[in-house]
């Protein structure tokens, strides 16, 4: 019987931790959801003037718009576009009438105009905020010879540019560059937590149907 106890528990246990990771990822899911709609309101809203502070928790993906001078000093970030070309997305200096210095993500350019020389313009850019989450140990040190970043590492492009960290990735530049805009959208932004929990409420069933019969498996040996 002891015997018995021990095995109702063990079981009793093991379903309560997995029914509890299936209802975590429900919760997450709602979360998820509502982030996402967060998203898509903040990208698709009519365009404001860049705050003078912004924060990555109030401001990140809100839709911005800036008028100033484009710099010709600029950062090359190896990208492959959805369509599988290579090539690099284009960063420089925006220098507003009021003096600051902000990041433009102006676009992508082919491997073949990467050294192209592009000059300094009076532009009006509308497009989104962004705090990029890119890059982890495997990813490569920006060569500095060839002037090759392999992420939009903030900090480091604010320095070499001598910015705000304050990256404004260009919907549209007015008037229009040779270099092609990559909107802001919220479509690389997985939602997997249905599948997780419906992973995790399948191994809770699975592992509910094992030990009901291991322990009419043991009563029946016990009784017998």
């Amino acid at each position: 019987m002891q015997r018995l106890i021990f095995l109702s528990a063990i079981g009793g246990l093991g379903l309560a931790i997995l029914l509890g990771l299936g209802s975590w990822q429900v919760q997450r899911l709602a979360w998820k959801a509502d982030l996402l709609e967060v998203i898509q309101t903040r990208i698709a809203a009519a365009p404001v003037d860049v705050p003078l502070t912004p924060s990555e928790a109030q401001d990140r993906y809100r839709a911005v718009t800036a008028a100033g001078e484009l710099g010709t000093q600029e950062l090359h970030v190896f990208w492959v576009t959805k369509e599988a070309e290579t090539g690099y997305r284009v960063i420089s200096v925006l220098e507003t009438g009021d003096g600051r210095r902000l990041l433009l993500d102006q676009g992508f350019v082919p491997a073949a105009d990467k050294d192209t020389r592009r000059s300094s313009a009076a532009v009006l850019v509308t497009g989104n905020l962004l705090w990029p989450d890119e890059g982890d140990w495997s990813t490569p040190a920006p060569e500095v010879d060839t002037n090759i970043l392999y992420a939009r590492d903030l900090a480091y492009m604010a320095e070499q540019l001598g910015t705000e960290p304050v990256l404004i990735v260009a919907r549209s530049i007015t008037p229009e560059t040779a270099v092609t805009p990559q909107v802001v959208t919220a479509e690389g932004i997985p939602n997997n937590h249905l599948q997780y929990a419906i992973t995790w409420f399948s191994l809770a069933f699975i592992w509910a149907a094992m030990t009901a019969s291991f322990l009419w498996r043991s009563r029946a040996k016990s009784e017998g």
